[in-house]
This record gives C-alpha cells, sequence and structure tokens, in this order.
C-alpha cells in the first residue's frame, strides 16, 4: 500500500476538533500558495513582454514556491492529525519564525519591485 493511501486512510471519519483550525490553516496555507503561483506567474510574463530577464527568474522562483508551498499544506495537514489527537501542540517556533522572516521579505521585494517599475524603469 501506497503511502499517500495511508496518509488519507488514517484520517479521521468525523471531525475531533469541532472548531477545525487546523483544516482552516491549511486552506489558507494552499490560498497563500496559489497567490504566490499567480504573482510569480504575472511578475514573469511582465518581464517576458518588457524583457527584464532577472523579473523572469524572480517570477518563475514565485511559481517554484507557490507549488511547494501547496505540496507542504497537504503534507502538513496530513502530520497535524496525530499530535492534535495527543492533545500536543503541533506549533513549531521555528516555523514561526521562518514565516514571519519570509513575509517581511516577499514584502520588501514586492515594495521595491512597485517602486522600481512605477518610478525607476524609463525604458
Amino acid at each position: 500500500m501506497s503511502r499517500r493511501r495511508e496518509r488519507l486512510e488514517a484520517r479521521p471519519e468525523r471531525s475531533f476538533d469541532p472548531p477545525l483550525p487546523h483544516e482552516r490553516t491549511s486552506l489558507s496555507w494552499e490560498r497563500t500558495g496559489l497567490a504566490t503561483i499567480v504573482a510569480g506567474g504575472a511578475l514573469a510574463k511582465y518581464a517576458a513582454s518588457d524583457a527584464h530577464y532577472l523579473l523572469g527568474v524572480i517570477g518563475a522562483i514565485w511559481v517554484a514556491i507557490g507549488g511547494f508551498v501547496l505540496f507542504w499544506a497537504e503534507f502538513r495537514y496530513d502530520s497535524l492529525h496525530g499530535p492534535l489527537r495527543a492533545g500536543a501542540n503541533p506549533v513549531h517556533p521555528s516555523m514561526v519564525r521562518f514565516v514571519g522572516i519570509a513575509t517581511v521579505l516577499f514584502i520588501a521585494f514586492a515594495l521595491f519591485l512597485v517602486v522600481f517599475l512605477l518610478f525607476l524603469d524609463t525604458a
């Protein structure tokens, strides 16, 4: 039996956590992954039309990161069932730090990109 099938069979039949915060969190990560893919695709399309090769590479990297986030959200969702059933706290402080730093870096890059494209790009 494949590992994916084993994980799917290990999922509970009914909810053991009525507010379902882990499912909302998983859906949030999936939306984040899709938004990252769309933003990277839009950036790559703009770069292709205006010959900004570096922006095209960055757009492709954003698409790859978004795809990784989509796959990670699924595996993370499956891995949360065990700790939640045991009553453990599934929060990883290092992951919280990583997400915070990554968010700040993405926002800083987006701000730089907007300033560059609106004010400094004279071509």
